[in-house]
Formats: structure tokens, C-alpha cells, sequence
């Protein structure tokens, strides 16, 4: 059974039916519905094959993958590395918003958060939608950089990461 997601997401339909089927599906159908109200993903299987399906509201038939935009494929692949039923100790998300439409943001920084609850979570982001949205919980910490003249440096005092190395 798949339990991460593939490093080019081909795999997005198994790692979406693996969470169906030993991982949280609740958090999978919230997730959605988060982004995208009254939204449902589905799984189907066509000769050992399997197939993404969305289905919004409004709309009279579900998506294929292939007719989903770049961004709302983009987000699934959030969900399905997000949600995976066995997460790493560590994540590091290197600006996350690439591709989405603002409007998903939040709804992105609430995915991730729920991620931290499994997994050490660092986000490197310039969208302040999504900074918000992480630092509305209190575990978060942010860390600041600032660039003058040519030089990064940290804008606040406390720029330490508090790092949590997993057990061996």
C-alpha cells in the first residue's frame, strides 16, 4: 500500500485512496470541503487503475484530474503529502502557495497546522494570507527575515528555531 506520495505526484489517485482507506478520511473530506465549500474528492478504480474525481458545487458531473486547474491539483497534492497516514518527523514546505489562488490559502495554513500535530513542520513563505492563517494558532513561531543591502538577517531577537530532533 502507498503511504507517501511520490516525489512528481503521478501517484496522487493511490496516495488519495490510501488515506480512504488507512488514514484519517474525515481530515481528507474536510480538507477539501476547507477549500473548495460543498467540494468532494473521490477515488474511482477502472481496471486496477486509479482515477481522481472532484466533484464541486454547482457543477453536474465530477472533474477528472486532467480537467482540474493547476492550482486545485496542486492543493490535492497538499492534502494527499499532508494527511499521509504515516508522516515524517520532520517537514520542511519551501513556499507552499506556489500555484494557488489566494482564496486557498487559509485553508492551506489550516491543513498544515494539522500536519504539525504529527510532524515537525518549518515553512519558508512570503504570502501573508498563509502566515496569518499559521499564526492564528499558538504553537506556531515565526521567524522574520529582513534584507538590507544585499545581506538576510533576522528581524526580530529571538531567530533560533526550536528544532525537535525525533527519537532513534
Amino acid at each position: 500500500m502507498l503511504t507517501v506520495l511520490s516525489h512528481d505526484g503521478a501517484d496522487l489517485a493511490a496516495a488519495l485512496q490510501t488515506i480512504r482507506q488507512i488514514g484519517d478520511t474525515e481530515a481528507l473530506d474536510r480538507a477539501v470541503d476547507d477549500a473548495f465549500p460543498g467540494g468532494h474528492v473521490d477515488v474511482r478504480v477502472d481496471e486496477g487503475w486509479f482515477a481522481v474525481e472532484m466533484r464541486q458545487h454547482g457543477l453536474l458531473r465530477p472533474l477528472t484530474a486532467a480537467e482540474l486547474s493547476d492550482g486545485t491539483l496542486r492543493y490535492l497534492l497538499w492534502v494527499a503529502a499532508l494527511l499521509t497516514p504515516r508522516p515524517p518527523g520532520l517537514l520542511v514546505l519551501n513556499e507552499p502557495e506556489t500555484s494557488l489562488h489566494p482564496d486557498l490559502l487559509p485553508a492551506l495554513g489550516r491543513l498544515i497546522a494539522q500536519a504539525a500535530e504529527r510532524s515537525q513542520v518549518v515553512v519558508v513563505s512570503h504570502a501573508a494570507a498563509l502566515i496569518d492563517s499559521l499564526q492564528e494558532r499558538p504553537e506556531c513561531r515565526t521567524i522574520a527575515l529582513e534584507k538590507k543591502f544585499g545581506q538576510t538577517t533576522c528581524a526580530g531577537d529571538d531567530c533560533r528555531p526550536s528544532w525537535h530532533w525525533p527519537k532513534r
